[in-house]
């Protein structure tokens, strides 16, 4: 049946899906496919459907935050899709962390609310083993600066103690912040998908969010090469994957 958010049907979605927050990020994939076409585009989600190098792929558009992303992985994974690499935006934790460098996530600190609805904050939100070595393997073969380590996800740049939250994420340890990464990672775990997020940052730490993001809607160079690289790695990775998962099949 035609899912109820996203409009899309089995015979649309491939088994290997994008998950972009932005819908214009959905067409910047698209001119890396060989080719595509749109499914459908209604509220925060837009989808199309393509091939990467011979590899069916699916790009859906999640929105802001993990409630709605929540929404896109369910009704993807209803339609067939079984494995999720999110190519997102971040900002950083650690003053290394240089605009358009990327973050490979090992894990997510659950700040989000979304993944509470599923299961208690006991639960870890970790990549698919699978997916998180693709990710990294790709990044190395490409040799693009890239960090590995834990990310943080949240529901709000505008709380007021965000400053406490954010030096407390620098303490830690925390790579960078997102929205969305460890509601995908959780509800993937429970639905028996496999999933990893990758993410170009787009506000160095202690810089002012809201002109961090002006930025970035301006496609300041650096960060627009970030988004352009972290597509390119996903997609190697769906590659690499799609070639393991061809050999077990064999």
């Amino acid at each position: 049946m035609k899912q109820p958010h996203i409009l899309c049907e089995p015979s649309e979605i491939a088994r290997y899906a994008l998950l972009p927050g932005d819908p214009e990020r959905v067409l910047r994939v698209a001119s890396f496919l060989d080719d595509w076409k749109e499914i459908a585009y209604n509220r925060e989600f837009r989808t199309i459907t393509g091939s990467y190098q011979g590899v069916p792929v699916t790009v859906t558009s999640t929105g802001i935050g993990g409630a709605s992303a929540c929404i896109a992985i369910e009704e993807l994974s209803a339609c067939g899709a079984d494995t999720l690499i999110r190519i997102g935006s971040a900002g950083a934790s650690q003053p290394e962390v240089e605009i358009g460098d990327l973050i490979i996530s090992t894990g997510a600190v659950r700040e989000e609310g979304a993944s509470r609805m599923y299961v208690d904050q006991s639960y870890p939100a970790v990549p698919h083993f699978s997916v998180l070595r693709a990710l990294v393997e790709e990044a190395e073969a490409k040799d693009l600066r890239h960090f590995v380590g834990l990310t943080r996800s949240h529901d709000s740049f505008y709380v007021d103690d965000e400053a406490e939250r954010m030096e407390k994420a620098h303490r830690t340890k925390l790579l960078g912040s997102d929205m969305e990464t460890s509601a995908l990672f959780v509800i993937a775990a429970i639905r028996g998908l496999r999933a990893g997020s990758i993410l170009n940052n787009v506000v160095k730490y202690e810089a002012d969010v809201k002109e961090g993001i002006n930025d970035y809607v301006d496609e300041a160079d650096r960060a627009a090469e970030g988004e352009k690289q972290e597509i390119l790695i996903a997609l190697g990775a769906i590659k690499r994957l799609a070639e393991r998962d061809r050999g077990k099949e064999a």
